[in-house]
């Protein structure tokens, strides 16, 4: 690991990672702006923390069932394909959730038919995604464009949640999510023509495995079980999306009710994108210094601080210190998620790199359907303040007994 030291923004010195890094912005900004319009809209019409919930569970779901085939899809086919793929069902899902709010006619079932395809569209997308860096820059510069990576998702994120916002006042939801559909046209066309891919690779080629049922999957289960690095970072990621997720996102018309923010202005649009921007903040402070190596102890170190600021901010009353407690969240989120995808990665057998950043993506994503359970729908009983409070305090127990278990067995 001491070769692989990080270095300043070192993966914007290619030109390829440049344009892959203002396209993901792009596609994470209308990401994000699709769920700021219709979990508003979805609020409104409903106001339910319930649906909140089954709206965080239909989401992820795709992602618990399909990351792992996508992931060898990605080996054996054109990951620029797949991500276009991508790009087309959130285009698609945009467009229906257009037309059920153009026509006036939404229901729960149609939620959560749109939040699913959404799903399958990230399932798509996400390993793919992980691969193409591999083609896009060198291994030594693997680590920066991870973490520069999700720098630019949460820079997206916190664009989209401020145009989302905006949308739903200038535009309207309908107006707003139609426009919003065309966002994703950079990444779609740029994919057309990118030097990347198996066709553009040098050196010996390595034979893709086919994953053909449970059989193999298990043998990828195996492998992670047996390199503590990988099972450290995928138990870990996978904890952190069980119990928390970002099933707050989708309860936050109720926080910002609560804290006396009754319309969809600037200030709950800060409220929005408060923890995406100490997310921002942390990809370049620790990108710019070359701070913090990618070590398995403090990943687990910074998802604790994560768990914490977000059982304070689930109790607080105050609207700037809950704006505080998300960016603090927001930034040791990054840094932890960042870490344990460049370990994965770096880690990870050739042969066999496609299956485990899909059951990386399985348990990193895919596990944060049960956040919707345990913030959505235990919130609808006890209140998604408690609720939300509980699944961070849940975490933290959960992680520090990891955390030993693990130090034990590489003892």
């Amino acid at each position: 690991m001491s070769a692989l030291a990080p270095r300043s923004f070192q993966a914007l010195r290619h030109r390829g990672f440049r344009i892959f890094l203002a396209c993901s912005v792009l596609a994470m900004s209308a990401d994000i702006t699709e769920h700021v319009i219709s979990y508003w809209v979805i609020f409104q019409k409903f106001h339910s923390p319930l649906l909140g919930g089954l709206a965080v569970v239909s989401h992820w779901l795709p992602y618990l069932l399909f990351a792992v085939y996508t992931g060898a899809l990605a080996e054996r086919f054109d990951v620029r394909r797949l991500i276009q793929i991508g790009m087309g069902l959130f285009v698609l899902v945009s467009l229906g959730w257009g037309w059920v709010f153009l026509s006036g006619r939404l229901e729960m079932w149609h939620a959560i038919v749109l939040l699913i395809i959404h799903g399958l569209a990230g399932v798509f997308w996400v390993p793919a995604t992980q691969l193409l860096l591999h083609d896009i820059v060198p291994l030594e510069d693997l680590p920066s464009a991870v973490r520069l990576g999700a720098t630019g998702r949460y820079l997206g994120m916190l664009a989209g949640q401020g145009v989302g916002a905006m949308m739903l006042l200038v535009l309207g939801p309908v107006r707003g999510i139609f426009v919003n559909a065309l966002v994703y046209l950079p990444m779609i066309l740029w994919l057309v023509k990118a030097p990347y891919g198996p066709r553009f690779r040098k050196g010996p080629k390595v034979p893709a495995r086919i994953v053909r049922g449970f059989g193999d999957i298990a043998a990828t289960f195996r492998i992670v079980r047996d390199n503590p690095v990988l099972l450290s970072m995928t138990l870990l990621a996978g904890a952190s999306s069980f119990f928390i997720g970002n099933a707050y996102q989708a309860q936050m018309p109720g926080f910002a009710h609560d804290l006396g923010l009754g319309d969809p202005g600037p200030v709950y649009g800060a409220l929005l994108g408060a923890d995406a921007f100490g997310a921002l903040v942390a990809g370049i402070v620790l990108e710019s210094r070359g701070l913090l190596r990618p070590q398995p102890r403090t990943a687990f170190g910074l998802a604790l601080i994560w768990c914490i600021a977000l059982g304070c901010f689930a109790l607080v009353h105050s609207y700037p210190l809950a704006l505080g407690l998300l960016a603090l969240a927001g930034f040791v989120e990054l840094a932890f998620n960042s870490m344990a995808q460049s370990l994965v990665q770096l880690n990870a057998p050739v042969d066999y790199r496609g299956q485990v950043i899909g059951v990386f993506a399985m348990a990193s994503s895919g596990l944060r359907m049960f956040s919707g359970l345990t913030v959505g729908i235990v919130g609808d009983v006890i209140g998604i303040h408690h609720s939300l409070a509980l699944a961070a305090a849940a975490f933290l127990v959960t992680a520090l007994g990891l955390g030993q278990l693990l130090s034990r067995r590489r003892s």
